[in-house]
């Protein structure tokens, strides 16, 4: 069997496998979001954190409650770090230093998982399974509860509520995360991957010397590292070092945890809104804007010009062996589409136009599917752009299921929508101004550039990933992409609450002859047309300026 058409092959598995899940799972989340009746574990969080989950929130109520948790995340995070030099089950690594414990603490509270440190030489087993560990499975909560809240603002009429941050929060955790990702672990530790406690110990022989490595309960963060959309990586390596993804079939395993959740949340907002066929096209969306990518990232990685990689069969730098270039191209997509930042290959090593495949990914919001919970709203705001594109050229008071967008929805809509691309673009570049920036790049010319645009693209947008090819651990690069990721996630979470309460208050329009279907393939079209030109327009000189210079030169 050819390189390629194991490439498709793995593709066409994927596609299968999560439509099997579509449908089960994503009824079980609306259901899950829609229950009045608590289970008893849950009751004794709710006793223990002093909340009242059925009291019903208005948005700035809601936002109180995903800040406040989220600072305290944070706060914790920090002091777990700079606090492991004393604690047992350190390794005999010391506390981390301010700044990084500053990016690390940011990192995995925004869900990005950044990682400016070696994971296997910094991070003990309490930080990781107390804290890192921890962090992937409620930040990812978090952006599930704002999506069933900005989903209620459009399903709700005549009413501030839009639920009980609390009670979202603790049924993502309790009944959809932890029973996936238990079910996950135990896969990946069939597959191979690591689950133990064990210290570091030296291995067979390395250049002379003996290797060191250390265990970990690897597998269970592996799992809801996917799951969660989160990305960090036990070992440096991450998801290309054999102990977090020793086989293909655990690396298409790994693939499928990571759009799991957003590809079928959108049957939830389906069911939630009334109307399943809403949640195809967003799905219908979505999918194709995923298969578009992974099917263009395929064509260039094996189709690079240049005897070395025809002889090699594609361009395979960078890419483990075992998993090959068609399994790394769809890795590569999947997880710079969503906000999930795991790699099984470096993106520095792919060419130029596959870098920027990958830029473009998460430049696009990272909604195809995106990440748990934001691909949903980031998408939902570009179809609320959409419809008021779809008005103006008609001349008629856009609409969205059923609510009219008026002066103040799309004000929120194009603020969420300005906010991320004004963090990476102005981070860059006082990046590229300011000289002591710079010396931390491997690679001068558009490739170095792509290395400071992909660190910025990647944290302002709560990616994670890295170019691997510049030195983030510096006070400039910890404090300033930390300052990024929090800005990135929590800034446009305001925006979407506030829009979904200005949704919930208003009264349901009736549909007649002139509105728009958003539920037909004309609207999946226009909403995909209006997602690419939008990304395109703003970030076209930046991308002109690194990977399209690099891939037209090559």
């Amino acid at each position: 069997m050819g390189p390629v058409l194991a490439g498709v092959l793995q593709l066409l598995a994927l596609i299968a496998a999560l439509a099997l899940a579509h449908k089960p799972l994503g009824t079980y989340m609306a259901k899950v979001y829609t229950s009045d009746k608590h289970w008893r574990v849950e009751k004794w969080i709710y006793k223990g954190i002093g909340a009242n989950p059925d009291t019903e929130m208005r948005w700035p109520a809601y936002l109180r409650g995903v800040l406040a948790f989220s600072a305290v995340g944070v706060l914790f995070l920090y002091l777990l770090q700079r606090l492991q030099g004393v604690l047992p089950g350190s390794l005999g690594f010391a506390s981390i230093d301010p700044d990084q414990a500053f990016n690390t603490a940011a990192s995995f509270v925004s869900n990005t998982n950044w990682q400016s440190y070696y994971g296997e030489q910094a991070m003990g087993h309490v930080v990781q399974t107390a804290g890192l560990a921890v962090q992937n499975f409620v930040s990812a909560a978090v952006g599930m509860a704002v999506a069933v809240a900005l989903v209620r603002g459009f399903a709700r009429s005549r009413t501030g509520g839009l639920g009980n941050f609390w009670a979202d929060l603790v049924r993502g955790v309790v009944r959809v995360l932890v029973p996936i990702a238990v079910v996950g672990a135990l896969v990946l530790v069939a597959c191979g991957v690591i689950q133990n406690f064990s210290g570091i110990h030296e291995v067979g022989q390395f250049m002379g010397g003996t290797q060191q490595w250390n265990g970990g309960a690897v597998a269970s963060q592996e799992a809801i590292k996917e799951l969660g959309t989160n990305g960090g990586g036990y070992f440096n390596a991450n998801s290309a070092h054999p102990f977090e993804n020793p086989t293909p079939f655990s690396n298409l395993f790994e693939i499928f945890l990571i759009l799991l959740i957003p590809f079928s949340i959108t049957r939830t907002f389906g069911i939630m809104v009334g109307s399943v066929k809403q949640g195809y096209a967003i799905l219908a969306t979505m999918a194709t804007i995923w298969v578009g990518f992974a099917a263009l990232m395929m064509w260039t990685e094996f189709a690079h010009h240049g005897p070395a990689f025809e002889a090699a069969g594609g361009a395979t730098e960078g890419k483990e062996v075992r998993f090959g270039i068609g399994a790394s191209s769809i890795f590569a997509v999947s997880t710079t589409l969503t906000s999930t930042g795991a790699v099984d290959s470096f993106h520095s090593s792919f060419t130029g136009l596959g870098g920027g495949i990958t830029l473009l990914g998460m430049m696009l919001g990272e909604i195809a599917p995106g990440g748990v919970g934001s691909g949903l709203y980031g998408m939902l705001i570009m179809a609320v752009i959409a419809v008021f594109i779809a008005g103006l050229m008609v001349g008629r008071t856009p609409e969205y299921l059923g609510k009219k967008i008026g002066s103040r929805e799309i004000k929120l809509a194009a603020c969420y929508i300005l906010i991320t691309p004004a963090l990476v673009l102005v981070f860059t570049a006082f990046a590229m101004a300011l000289p002591t920036p710079a010396n931390s790049m491997t690679n001068s010319g558009a490739h170095g550039f792509s290395e400071i645009l992909y660190a910025y693209t990647s944290g302002a947008n709560n990616n994670g990933s890295a170019f691997a090819g510049l030195n983030a651990d510096t006070q400039w690069f910890n404090t300033t992409i930390g300052l990024a990721m929090l800005l990135g996630r929590f800034l446009p979470m305001v925006f979407v609450l506030a829009l979904a309460g200005s949704l919930a208050e208003q009264k349901p329009v009736p549909a007649t002859a002139g509105t728009l279907r958003t539920d037909k393939p004309l609207y999946a079209g226009l909403l995909a047309g209006t997602i690419i030109i939008i990304t395109g327009l703003t970030y076209f000189p930046a991308l002109a300026l690194g990977p399209l210079a690099e891939g037209l030169a090559g």
